[in-house]
C-alpha cells in the first residue's frame, strides 16, 4: 500500500525595512516559523528599504520583477509578506506575480483555525477569519472561487470563502451572539471564583516561552506543549495548593506576537481577558530567546492595549536549563523575577516563593485569639487564606495567619 504524501508549500517571504534600525530580519525568521508551523516550507526571502510599503503593490515595481524570477527560479508556489496587506495590494500582487499572495494575518489566522480545538476557540478563529475576508472579497477576485487546498483555506472552509458580502455579515452577527454567550459563562464562572475567593494567577507570555511547560509541570493539567507557535491557543484553568496549604488557580492565556493581528485581539479579547480579571500575572519569558526584550516589551504592550494594568506581576525567566553561561537579565516592570525552568523543575521552589510573598501582600494579617467556640473559623483561614501558626492555650487558640481583606471582618467579628 502506498502512502501519499502532500507536497508542502514553497513560499518566499517578503519585508519592508522602512527605517535604519527596523529589525525586519528577525520579524522574517518568526515569519518563517509560522510559515513552518503551517506547513510550508520558506524557500527564499525579500527585503526592500522604503520609507513606507509601497500602497499599490506593498514593494516597488524593482522588486517585484525580483520576486518573479524567483518564484520561477526556485520553484515557488506563492510569496508570504510580512504585514497585513489592503484588498488592492492583494489583486495587484495576484495580477503581476500570477501565484498565491498571503500574508502575516491570514498565516496567523490559518495557525489558529488548525490549533482551536475547543467550541469558543472555533468560534472566535471563525469570526477573525470571517471579518479579515469581509474586507478583502474584491482584493481575492475571482480566485475565491478555486479549489484547493493549503495555507489559508482552513477554518470556515470553501463555502465560507464564496459568501457575498450580506451572507458574511449575517454569520458574524450571529457568531458575535454565540460569542456573547460564551462570555457571559466566562463571566459567571469568574464570579463563582470571586465568591470562593481562590486568586487567580494569569500566565502570560510570548508565543513559545514555555507557558504550557509550566502550567504542566505545576499542576499537571496535560495541555499541549510543542516547541511550536501557538502550540495551544485556547485557555486551561487548574487549580493548585501551595506549600502552605492556599488554593489558587493557574490560567494559561494564548501567546502573544508581533503584529498580532486586531481581528484577533478583538475575537479574542473574552480569553484574553483572563488577564485582567486575574490577582495576578505571572509573565514567562525565554531567556535564551535572542529577542528576549522585545519579545518582553511586546507582551506588555498587549497588556496595556486589553487594559491590563496594576496588576502585581512577576516575571519568570523560563529555559534556564538551556543557558551555556551565566547571564544576567531585568525586567523593571515586574515586582518580582525568577529562573525556572519549566522543562526540568529547577527554580519552581523560588517561583512558589514569590507567588506567596505576593499574595500576602494582598491579605490581612491576623494575630489573634480564637475562643474554642469559635474554632470553625480556622478552618476558614485555613481554606481561603494562609496558617502559619495556631497555638492550642487555656483561654482558646492563638492564631497567625494571612486572610483575604473581603473575610478579615468575617472572621473577627464576634471574637
Amino acid at each position: 500500500m502506498f502512502e501519499i504524501e502532500n507536497a508542502k508549500e514553497r513560499v518566499i517571504l517578503v519585508g519592508i525595512s522602512t527605517a535604519e534600525d527596523a529589525d525586519v530580519e528577525q520579524s522574517l525568521d518568526e515569519l518563517e516559523e509560522l510559515a513552518g508551523t503551517a506547513g510550508a516550507v520558506c524557500v527564499g526571502r525579500v527585503i526592500q528599504k522604503r520609507e513606507q510599503m509601497h500602497p499599490g503593490t506593498y514593494v516597488g515595481t524593482g522588486k517585484l520583477a525580483e520576486i518573479k524570477d524567483l518564484l520561477w527560479e526556485l520553484e515557488a508556489t506563492g510569496i508570504i509578506c510580512d504585514d497585513e496587506l489592503s484588498p488592492a495590494q492583494i489583486g495587484n500582487l495576484k495580477d503581476e506575480l500570477d501565484t498565491k499572495i498571503m500574508d502575516r494575518t491570514l498565516l496567523i489566522l490559518d495557525i489558529f483555525a488548525a490549533r482551536a480545538s475547543t467550541s469558543e476557540g472555533k468560534i472566535q478563529v471563525e469570526l477573525a477569519q470571517l471579518k479579515y475576508r469581509q474586507s478583502r472579497l474584491t482584493g481575492y477576485g475571482t480566485s475565491l472561487s478555486r479549489l484547493g487546498g493549503g495555507i489559508g483555506t482552513r477554518g470556515p472552509g470553501e463555502k465560507k470563502l464564496e459568501m457575498d458580502r450580506r451572507l458574511i455579515k449575517s454569520r458574524i452577527a450571529r457568531l458575535n451572539r454565540e460569542l456573547k454567550e460564551v462570555k457571559s459563562h466566562r463571566e459567571v464562572a469568574r464570579e463563582q471564583r470571586r465568591r470562593d475567593m481562590l486568586p487567580v494567577i494569569a500566565i502570560v507570555g510570548y508565543t513559545n516561552a514555555g507557558k504550557s511547560t509550566l502550567l504542566n509541570r505545576l499542576t499537571g493539567a496535560e495541555a499541549l506543549a510543542e516547541d511550536k507557535l501557538f502550540a495551544t491557543l485556547d485557555p486551561t484553568t487548574r487549580g493548585y495548593r501551595m506549600e502552605s496549604g492556599q488554593q489558587v488557580l493557574f490560567t494559561d492565556t494564548v501567546g502573544f506576537i508581533r503584529k498580532l493581528p486586531h481581528h484577533l485581539i478583538d475575537a479574542f479579547r473574552s480569553t484574553l481577558e483572563e488577564a485582567k480579571y486575574a490577582d495576578m500575572i505571572l509573565h514567562v519569558v525565554d531567556v535564551v530567546s535572542p529577542q528576549m526584550d522585545e519579545q518582553m516589551h511586546i507582551v506588555y504592550e498587549t497588556l496595556q492595549n486589553l487594559g491590563v494594568q496594576d496588576k502585581p506581576v512577576i516575571t519568570a525567566f523560563n529555559k534556564r536549563d538551556q543557558l551555556t553561561k551565566p547571564v544576567i537579565v531585568r525586567d523593571f516592570r515586574a515586582d518580582k523575577t525568577v529562573y525556572i525552568s519549566a522543562l526540568t523543575g529547577e527554580g519552581l521552589d523560588d517561583l512558589e516563593a514569590q507567588i506567596e510573598e505576593l499574595l500576602r501582600e494582598q491579605k490581612a494579617a491576623i494575630e489573634h485569639i480564637f475562643s474554642y467556640r469559635d474554632a470553625a473559623k480556622i478552618q476558614l483561614i485555613r481554606k481561603y487564606g494562609e496558617l502559619l501558626s495556631e497555638e492550642y492555650l487555656e483561654e482558646g487558640i492563638s492564631v497567625k495567619a494571612y486572610v483575604p481583606i473581603q473575610l478579615y471582618e468575617k472572621i473577627l467579628a464576634g471574637s
